[in-house]
């Protein structure tokens, strides 16, 4: 099957290169953001449109902690470049069809162009779904566990400049060291910070940035 048959046939592939083609002329380059974001269109609607929002469906949970495990050692917009090629691989998330995939599933991904080939983040993301089926039997959900290391609620803070935000927290190390024991792997405490950001469950919009006070 051709590469545009695919993108044809694929719902949510189509969906996002429309919202890719209309984010390069709609956003507003005038608004202070982030500095981080720069000016790559994908990049801006990331920070303007998921960055610090609050994550509680578990698709979205473990697509973002599968992201965040693979950019280890790379940029992040390398991996939002690659995000639609993760989708593909890996079932649109689907935890159960993740945790499922075999040796050969795995050996067939290493030689995938559109996501990142290392043998040891391919295997990590079957065994994390393992690990987060195990946590949704035991907590309901992944984001009932998840949420409750912050009180159910997003931490504000209140950075003035890039400098000031932390690499790794009190919680985050927490939430690497419970996962850790849970079976979970690429999530040490910085990845686990990261992923905090990306899922609200703290905002560190700096305080210049247009998103900073807003209920993002």
């Amino acid at each position: 099957m051709s590469l545009w048959v695919r993108i044809f046939l694929n719902h949510n592939t189509r969906q996002s290169i429309a919202h890719a083609i209309m984010t390069q002329h709609d956003f507003d380059s005038s608004l202070p953001r982030c500095t981080w974001c720069g000016t790559d269109p994908l990049y801006v609607d990331y920070h303007d449109n998921e960055w610090g929002r609050p994550v509680h469906d578990d698709r979205q949970l473990f697509e973002m902690l599968t992201l965040e495990g693979a950019q280890a050692g790379l940029s992040w917009i390398t991996i939002l470049r690659k995000r639609e090629g993760y989708r593909e691989a890996f079932h649109n998330f689907d935890v159960e069809r993740v945790s499922r995939m075999t040796e050969k599933d795995q050996e067939r991904l290493r030689t995938n162009e559109r996501i990142i080939r290392n043998r040891l983040k391919i295997a990590s993301t079957v065994t994390n779904a393992q690990a987060f089926i195990q946590v949704q039997e035991e907590w309901g959900s992944f984001d009932a566990y998840l949420w409750h290391f912050v009180g159910g609620q997003p931490i504000r803070n209140e950075w003035k400049t890039l400098r000031q935000i932390p690499a790794e927290t009190d919680v985050s190390k927490a939430i690497s060291k419970d996962l850790k024991k849970r079976g979970f792997r690429f999530v040490g405490p910085t990845i686990v910070y990261a992923f905090m950001q990306a899922t609200g469950m703290v905002n560190d919009h700096v305080t210049s940035c247009f998103l900073y006070g807003n209920d993002v």
